[in-house]
């Protein structure tokens, strides 16, 4: 188990701050098509990551930080490295322009290879999902007290599925036809895991793109409330073990009894 470098909620008044920050260029009038350099989502970010990188450096200045905005530390670099910060600083490119609120702040420690500690923090909510190895995940709805979470240790049928609401594909279309009777609860961002992890859905199949940035957060959650993150050959998805930092395809559930990846399409290549 982990030895919390950093008081957890230490670690939540961080991701607010960031999501405070965030908030102010969100709710500001702005028009924005694509990420550019001179953006407001751009700026969002870099408030963000500003915001989440000083406080760790000030709080943990030994353990290194890689973030979606300072992605170019080469391998060679990072894999010397067996404790780090990972973060995404504003999950949910779309949802950000979309204006529907699920964005997150995500803040996650990788020990070994594995997110043992996770921070999901949704700004215009204020709720909160954050996990441990040692003490479990919980959720905090504003302004109330940690409940804390457990997956559905059984999938239910209908299958509730967790889906992306700006993302799909036929390799997707394939798994649930398949997979049989089933409903999407759609949802942007990391919030997809983070509903498996509180036990509102049973899977999230993820059969397209994301980076390790995109998931370290919420799996330490998932993987606190008793569920699993796995690549589709059902192998635990690990971090910082190549230099490329995209994650290969997974799956996020709570029944472990399951091999999920029976449904995928007999011609399905990662």
């Amino acid at each position: 188990m982990s030895t919390l470098p950093i008081a957890i909620e230490t670690l939540i008044d961080i991701a607010h701050q960031a999501g405070d920050a965030i908030l102010r260029i969100y709710n500001t009038d702005f028009s924005v098509e694509q990420k550019s350099d001179s953006s407001p989502l751009t700026a969002a970010d870099m408030a963000s990551h500003n915001i989440i990188a000083a406080a760790l450096k000030r709080h943990t200045p030994e353990i290194p930080v890689l973030s979606e905005e300072s992605a170019k530390i080469p391998y060679e670099t990072r894999s010397q490295w067996d404790r780090y910060w990972l973060i995404d600083p504003l999950d949910g490119t779309k949802e950000f322009i979309k204006r529907n609120g699920e964005f997150t702040v995500n803040i996650a420690l990788i020990e070994n290879h594995r997110a043992t500690i996770g921070v999901v923090f949704v700004p215009v909510t204020g709720l909160t999902f954050y996990g441990t190895s040692s003490d479990g995940a919980f959720k905090i709805e504003a302004g109330q007290a940690p409940q804390p979470i457990r997956v559905n240790p059984k999938h239910r049928r209908p299958v509730q599925i967790a889906g992306s609401r700006s993302h799909a594909g036929d390799s997707l279309a394939q798994f649930l036809k398949n997979l049989g009777e089933h409903e999407i609860v759609s949802m942007g961002s990391s919030l997809k895991c983070c509903l498996v992890a509180d036990g509102t859905c049973d899977l999230y199949p993820r059969l397209g793109p994301t980076s390790e940035w995109d998931t370290a957060a919420a799996q330490a959650v998932v993987e606190a409330a008793g569920g699993k993150i796995t690549l589709t050959d059902m192998t635990p998805l690990r971090y910082n073990t190549k230099e490329s930092l995209l994650n290969p395809h997974f799956f996020v559930f709570g029944d472990s009894d399951i091999d999920w990846s029976q449904y995928l399409a007999e011609d399905y290549t990662a």
